[in-house]
């Protein structure tokens, strides 16, 4: 459970905000000035701090930076009331992860705290390379490069040789390989380690709305811009950028990236200021470049650019030996995580993760431990049960052949549910009836709210309405789900196992 402690002189805010928080699942602390809020964070340690800029005694940013001090890393969003100054903006340049203008939306500052929790994990948890095979290394970490295949070992030689430069860096590799764990460690071994780590996932935000993500924008700038913004770029100002799925980056943007790299410079969207900038840029990609290149679809300065420092990461079929050592770290990792002793796996288990393909990589692999893990009630993981967590069984939690049951779970059954016509896709079918249940506005939300329902209803299935166990294979917390169900009105039957 996180905690995140609110620091802020207005009582009825900290009791008001603290609950809505609390319904969320987290722990809440609060302090009503700015000498309480560093108090605070140098005995609790809190994952994430929320503070006013404008309180008695010392300011918000002159206690964000004593906190900063005291627990380096440590995610703090400003608070302000007063969007017309430069005050928000000052704080951003000094470390604050974000700032946001009061009065604000709940769902968006609930989003700023899911992104800033999340940037505060990547701070503290440091990416073990474990290259041997004693596993002590991998066991001890949450997040691991575990490898002692050939392949792996150029790996974890090229990060130790690039990290400590200032050089950009290209990490290429399938998805699933690992890239994000690659950007960490490079990052962890720099000189940059005690400066911030930001990243942008280049597909995960909407083409239109990437620009001004990355560069920020002044007021007016377009239809809804109310004040000044601060890009993620500035933001992390003399620490890192991680540009994942950079192959993706629309045509735009990549000349926007070119003169970043070029002259260390940036312009808000809208603006005219040129704003210097010092951070070092890791870029991810899945992506065949040369091919994007000679189609246009990336610029050809900006490939030159980035492939000045390359680490090819090996998909997992051609790491010979490696996925004992990960299936050990991952269940041991997981087993943890659950509060649970590991089961293990049996020789012909071992025998049967080898021979798999993984085309899905160590992502996919660890997936299928976690299904696996779930269903196991403390008896060795064997071939039948991975079988069906991979998805090669004929039925059972994650078989690909199973039929999903009927019932109350959403429109016309589950998503998943065999059509009656035979061939057509099941989810898409499922999504059309959906929608001409629900025409018109309302139909998108109308949607995900189904594709919820009946997600959520099969993962309590599928863990015999164990609530921790079904939160923990949706990536949920425990609260979420339990909201999320009185939402949807799901019956949930606990069954003795």
């Amino acid at each position: 459970m996180a905690q995140i402690l609110i620091v802020d002189d207005d009582a009825q805010l900290r009791q008001s905000f603290g609950k809505i928080l609390e319904g969320e699942g987290f722990e809440i602390r609060a302090a009503a000035s700015g000498e309480a809020g560093v108090a605070e964070v140098k005995a609790a340690a809190p994952d994430l701090v929320v503070m006013d800029v404008r309180m008695p005694g010392i300011t918000g940013i002159q206690a964000m930076q004593q906190m900063r001090t005291a627990c380096p890393g440590l995610p703090v969003i400003i608070m302000t009331a007063y969007g017309g100054t430069e005050t928000a903006i000052e704080a951003t340049k000094l470390g604050a992860f974000d700032y946001i203008l009061k009065p604000f939306d709940i769902p968006d500052i609930l989003r700023l705290i899911g992104q800033a929790l999340n940037a505060g994990r990547l701070a503290r948890a440091r990416v073990a390379i474990a290259p041997d095979d004693s596993q002590t290394a991998a066991d001890a970490q949450a997040d691991a490069l575990v490898g002692q295949s050939r392949a792996m070992q150029e790996v974890f030689k090229a990060i130790g040789r690039a990290a400590p430069t200032e050089a950009l860096v290209l990490i290429r590799g399938e998805s699933g390989t690992g890239k994000e764990l690659v950007a960490r460690a490079l990052w962890q071994h720099s000189a940059r380690a005690d400066k911030p780590f930001v990243v942008i996932n280049c597909v995960a935000i909407p083409d239109t709305l990437l620009e001004s993500e990355l560069f920020g924008y002044e007021k007016g700038a377009f239809t809804g811009a109310g004040s000044r913004r601060v890009g993620k770029i500035e933001q992390a100002q003399r620490g890192t950028v991680f540009l994942d799925e950079i192959g993706d980056m629309p045509m735009n943007v990549q000349a926007k990236i070119l003169r970043l790299l070029q002259e260390k410079q940036i312009e808000r969207l809208g603006g005219r200021e040129t704003i210097p900038v010092d951070v070092r840029i890791i870029a991810a990609t899945n992506r065949d470049l040369e091919t994007a290149v000679a189609e246009g679809r990336l610029r050809e300065d900006l490939y030159y650019r980035l492939k000045v420092v390359t680490v090819t990461l090996p998909p997992l079929r051609e790491r010979e030996g490696d996925v004992p050592r990960l299936a050990a770290h991952f269940l041991s990792r997981l087993a943890r995580e659950m509060d649970m002793q590991s089961p293990g796996l049996t020789p012909e288990a071992l025998d049967l993760l080898s021979a798999h393909p993984w085309p899905g990589n160590v992502r996919e692999l660890g997936n299928a431990l976690q299904k696996a893990l779930i269903f196991s009630r403390g008896c060795p993981i064997g071939p039948e049960e991975m079988l069906q967590a991979i998805g090669g069984g004929s039925g059972g939690p994650g078989g690909l052949g199973g039929a999903a049951r009927g019932g109350e779970s959403g429109p016309g059954g589950q998503p998943g549910q065999a059509s009656p016509s035979g061939g057509e896709d099941p989810l898409r079918a499922f999504i059309r009836r959906a929608l001409m249940e629900q025409a018109g506005d309302a139909a998108f939300e109308h949607v995900l709210d189904a594709v919820a329902k009946s997600t959520i209803a099969e993962a309590l299935e599928m863990t015999g309405g164990n609530r921790t166990r079904a939160a923990k294979l949706l990536g949920l917390s425990r609260p979420t789900l339990i909201a999320k169900i009185e939402k949807y009105g799901l019956k949930v039957i606990t069954q003795v196992q």
